[in-house]
């Protein structure tokens, strides 16, 4: 009998092993949470200071002259890189504290990994979210953005908790039925970066940090 408990010790062990080497487990929760946060926050920085408190902003880009949509085109994007920078920032410096916590290194081939399967769909998104804002056709850049978000999602949530798999799906989602009602592009932005971030960083902060 003690022999049957001590194999299955060891079989829980080394698959825990096993998983550890194959996946990145130092993500922060707290990150998706401050995500959503700023995400939310750039919306209203947009909509108050950018976008003269028009919800519907492609119909405003329609109503102000060719240089004045250009200069709302810059800060709009400056707006949005803003808010992936300190994201980004935010995510790093956690998940490097977890990992410090867990004695793990951050920067390890599984993390490797996870950092070009996210960032193929990533980038691609960005180039084509650029082609868009050259071309003129803002209603579509808050849905691509949705969408290559969980697409990037979808490919790096192999590498790390397997929630990320249905955050990514959510981000999809939310991306076409932004596709469907354009005008209301903040709208979606705030639910899919802002709301269901912070759902899931609680979710998972709940669930492996607390």
């Amino acid at each position: 009998m003690e022999n049957n408990i001590s194999s299955a010790d060891e079989l829980k062990t080394i698959r825990k092993i096993m998983e550890d080497s194959s996946r990145f487990l130092s993500l922060s929760g707290l990150s998706g949470v401050i995500a959503g946060i700023f995400a939310i926050a750039g919306a209203l920085v947009a909509w108050l200071f950018i976008l003269n408190h028009d919800m519907h902003y492609d119909e405003y880009f329609r109503s102000i002259s060719a240089k004045e949509a250009s200069l709302l085109r810059w800060r709009l994007i400056a707006d949005a890189m803003t808010v992936l920078f300190l994201s980004v920032l935010i995510s790093l410096y956690l998940s490097s504290r977890k990992a410090h916590k867990a004695g793990k290194n951050l920067w390890s081939p599984v993390s490797r990994r996870l950092l070009v399967n996210f960032a193929i769909p990533l980038i691609t998104g960005g180039i084509f979210v650029i082609i868009l804002l050259i071309q003129n056709h803002i209603q579509l850049i808050v849905p691509c953005f949705l969408i290559f978000y969980g697409l990037a999602l979808l490919n790096a949530g192999k590498f790390t908790y397997g929630e990320i798999f249905y955050l990514g799906l959510l981000e999809i989602i939310t991306g076409l039925a932004s596709a469907i009602f354009p005008s209301l592009g903040i709208l979606f932005w705030v639910i899919g970066f802002g709301i269901l971030h912070i759902i899931y960083g609680l979710f998972m902060y709940r669930k492996y940090e607390s």
